[in-house]
Formats: structure tokens, sequence, C-alpha cells
């Protein structure tokens, strides 16, 4: 039973602490997801709130993980992470019966995984906590393995809640998403090409005097005619769902004061610079880095594009200032918050290729 029971804690302990920090790489990302499903439940009242619930949570994964791994409080640490654990397992059934949202990014946009394996996987954590739980109850000679084991445990989420206010200013330091340096905007829009569309099968309805005859396209009465059968409704069947028909890059647009898609044109120029921003507020707020930018960056023959969510608003605020010759472009704001972690952010391309990526901060 000791040996059980210790591969249990490493196991339960590690998974914890990973999950906490791949997910505290990129706070956004998983706020963005408790949006997704405050949204499916039509509670919107809490999006305001999401970015530090994320922190919250993150911080309390690597901290339970690494009470858990130094058997500090035990009674208290296995309640605790059994909580939690019941807690995902919800979620991620939710995810799984309901399909909404997609996925419910347990490891973030690093490691996804689809719902069924997501929910299967805390099932498995339940019952291995349950089982760690019954075994030691009877181990009445536990004893943490540092002195101090609580002190460790709070020390290291305090940094770790320091790490995420630092990666919310910059950027993950490990970028998973469609949007990080080395890749081609261009090919990223497109549906992969190992793409399998769905299998459909079409059924017709019409009418034959007073009976209704229901028949495929590939099954037409022989003595069909247009006179004889009267159309009464058509149905697609989904028979096999298609796999990869999203392209990676999605809602990325970029139309200007015609309304015109302007996308292909700007990812196409052999050098550019986007400057990504989810509010005018935001670009107000850093006009020292942009100043920063056209000193170091700026060259007259590369053009600046800015891309925003707030349109109308960021071009009554360019137009005022040193930065009046920047086209401004709308952008949905989903693909603005990938592509930008932080608002803003600066991107080089070359033909749709990113170059570099940074946070304005870091200019």
């Amino acid at each position: 039973m000791r040996g059980i029971s210790l591969f249990i804690r490493y196991f339960v302990s590690i998974l914890f602490v990973f999950s906490g920090l791949i997910k505290a790489n990129d706070p956004k990302g998983l706020s963005f997801k408790m949006q997704e499903f405050f949204e499916v439940w039509g509670v919107h009242g809490l999006n305001d709130y999401t970015l530090y619930l994320a922190v919250i949570l993150n911080t309390a994964e690597i901290v339970l993980g690494v009470a858990l791994f130094l058997k500090w409080k035990p009674s208290l640490t296995n309640k605790a992470i059994l909580g939690l654990v019941l807690f995902f397992t919800f979620l991620t059934g939710y995810t799984y019966w309901t399909g909404l949202p997609k996925n419910c990014g347990c490891f973030g946009d690093c490691l996804p995984l689809t719902p069924q394996i997501s929910f299967f996987k805390d099932v498995v954590l339940t019952l291995l906590l349950l089982i760690y739980i019954f075994i030691h109850k009877k181990d009445t000679s536990s004893k943490p393995i540092l002195l101090y084991s609580g002190f460790y445990s709070f020390f290291l989420g305090f940094l770790i809640v320091l790490l995420q206010i630092y990666l919310l200013a910059h950027l993950p330091i490990l970028d998973c998403l469609p949007f990080k340096e080395g890749s081609d905007l261009v090919e990223g829009r497109k549906v992969p090409s190992n793409a399998v569309p769905d299998s459909t099968v079409i059924y017709f309805t019409y009418q034959k005097g007073k009976e209704l005859v229901r028949f495929t396209a590939n099954d037409f009465p022989s003595d069909f005619t247009s006179q004889t059968y009267k159309f009464v409704k058509r149905e697609d069947h989904i028979i096999r769902k298609g796999k990869n028909m999203e392209p990676p890059i999605k809602g990325f647009y970029l139309t200007g004061v015609t309304n015109t898609d302007s996308t292909d044109i700007i990812l196409q120029l052999p050098t550019a610079i986007l400057i990504f921003s989810e509010r005018a507020n935001d670009l107000k707020e850093n006009f020292s880095a942009l100043d920063r930018l056209a000193l170091q960056e700026y060259n007259p023959a590369i053009p600046v594009f800015i891309v925003t969510a707030q349109f109308e608003e960021t071009r009554k605020l360019l137009s005022s200032t040193r930065f009046s010759g920047w086209p401004v472009f709308k952008c949905d704001l989903k693909a603005i918050q990938t592509a930008a972690r932080t608002s803003p952010c600066i991107y080089l391309l070359s033909k749709g290729k990113v170059v570099r990526k940074k946070a304005a901060v870091d200019f």
C-alpha cells in the first residue's frame, strides 16, 4: 500500500505543478477560457474578474501540488486537491457532454486535449485521490518531508503570482499560439491540408398526390417528374463529422475605412510592422513605446499599421498625433487577443511571416 500511496502522491503533485505552470505561463489564456464558460452559462457579470481568478487558480494548483509532494498538512491538502479536481471534473464533463466550449483548456494552448481525454483524465485523478485519501487515513505517522514545508509552498506561490504579473505586462515565456515568432500567418489562415470534410447525406421530401415521399439525392424515383412530385423540403444529415476543418488562425481580417478586406495585401508586403491594440486607450498609454519604435525600427520604406477592435476611437486618437500617418485597421477582438496577449503588441512581418514579436513595454 505504501508503494501505491507514493506513486499517487508523486503523480498527482507533479501533474498539478505542471498544469499550474503551463497555465501560469499565459494567465490571459485561462482568463479567456473562463469567459467562454461564463458566456455559455450567461454569467457575464464575472467576465471582469476572470483574470484575477485565473492568477489565483494557477497559483492554487502549484501551491497544492507542492504541498502534496511535501506532505504539508495532509488532511487539509488532500481535501483541497480533491475539491479542485472535482471542480475540474465538472467543467470537463460539461464540455464533453455539451460540446460547449469546444475544449476546457486544462493545459492551456501548449498542450490542447480533446474534451473526452480531459474528462477521463479528471475521472482517473478523482479515483486516484480517493484511493490515496483512504490509504492515508490509516497512516498516522505521516510527517512533512521538510521542516518548513508550508513556508516553502506559499513562498513559491508568491513567486508564481509575481511571475504572472510580469508575464501579463510582457508576453508568455513559451508562446504556443498560432501567431508566435516564426509562424506564417498566410498559411495559418488556411484550412489544414489534412482536413477531412463532413460526410453528409441529402434527403429530399416530395409530395406525390396525397403521399409524402422521402428519398436521397442518389435514389430518385424512376417516375420522377416536376408535374408528379411537388417539393416539400430538403434535409442534410451528417453521417461522419469532419476533422481539422478549422484553420489555426480564425477571424483575422483587416478592414479599413472602406470596409475592404486588406489582409492578403498586407501579408504579402516584403516587410511590415503591425501594432495590435485592443483599445484606443492602450495606445495612448504607450505613446512613449511607439516613439521608441519609431526611433529604433522605423524606416519610411516599411509601412506601419495599427490593428484594433476600437476602430473609430483609435482613428480619432491618432488623428492629432505624430502617428496620424499610420493606417488603422479594425479586426475581431478575439483574433487580437490571440495575437496580442499584451496590448499593444508589436509585430515585424516579412511576407506574412512573424520575424519578431514584442510587447510595447519592451521597446
